[in-house]
């Protein structure tokens, strides 16, 4: 072996051994030629920064469990995941996936974590988006409500699209309900769909669904169906006994929809 492999090779021992102690500390022993004050700056650089960003990335979460609980999760995935990307904004999804892959320590009394981190990991990713809101070509004189019927015909012969801010998520837990005052241990028999979304106040807010708007919503991802095609399928599917009917209280809940930005005009 040469020289110049000898020294690549050391070094490569080294910082495998400098990575591994900041991993695992308690089990993995820090280099002998680096000092401990020095190696205590690394060690809890890295570990306060990852745990404080994951502490104000799912502060529900956080919020749920005691100290020893936390730190041992949080310890937990420093020491055995390994993140795919190098983006610090993207650390939550790693969480996020180191969760799911099964070998966490979650406390066995908080079943519905994984949900509850999801919907937590949805609102910061929404947060961060660069997606941005579809313009808003609904005419100002249908949208103030200047001529009702004919604002009414308008909305239903109209082509619309979903925002690529808003998210259609179900979940078995009412995870938007859960906090220090309602900690579920086992699923409702009604799982949870919702709706979150950004809307034009850059803020983050959700809007609670069922499994027939949520199929409307589907019908009109693609932006290749008017309102009240959308609803007609919808009340086919349904099999209903009169499908206008149903397309007229239809409306009122595409309005809503409208409103909130969730939908728009394509």
């Amino acid at each position: 072996m040469t020289n110049d492999k000898v020294v690549e090779t050391s070094f490569q021992a080294g910082q495998f051994a400098f990575a591994s102690h900041l991993r695992d500390p308690t089990v993995n022993p820090a280099p002998i030629d680096i000092e401990d004050r020095r190696m205590a700056i690394y060690r809890d650089l890295i570990y306060n920064n990852i745990e404080s960003f994951l502490s104000g990335g799912f502060p529900v979460l956080r919020s749920l469990m005691n100290d020893e609980n936390w730190h041992q999760l949080v310890r937990g995935f420093v020491r055995d995941h390994r993140c795919q990307t190098p983006y610090f904004l993207e650390i939550s999804q790693e969480f996020l996936l180191y969760l799911r892959e099964g070998n966490a320590n979650i406390p066995v009394d908080l079943p519905f974590i994984l949900e509850l981190a999801h919907y937590e990991w949805v609102e910061l990713a929404l947060d961060v988006s660069p997606e941005v809101l579809p313009e808003e070509r609904l005419s100002k004189e249908l949208k103030e409500g200047r001529c009702r019927s004919n604002y009414s015909e308008s909305l239903l012969e109209t082509r619309l699209q979903i925002s690529p801010l808003a998210w259609r998520l179900n979940y078995n837990y009412p995870v938007h309900k859960i906090g220090l005052d309602y900690q579920p241990t086992e699923a409702p028999e009604q799982p949870s769909s919702l709706v979150v979304y950004r809307g034009p106040d850059e803020k983050i807010h959700f809007f609670e669904s069922n499994a027939v708007t949520m199929r409307l919503l589907q019908l009109l991802e693609g932006g290749q169906r008017n309102a009240r095609e959308a609803l007609g399928k919808v009340a086919l599917e349904l099999e209903h006994p009169e499908p206008e009917t149903l397309v007229s209280m239809g409306e009122s809940i595409i309005q809503q929809l409208v409103d909130l930005s969730i939908l728009y005009k394509v």
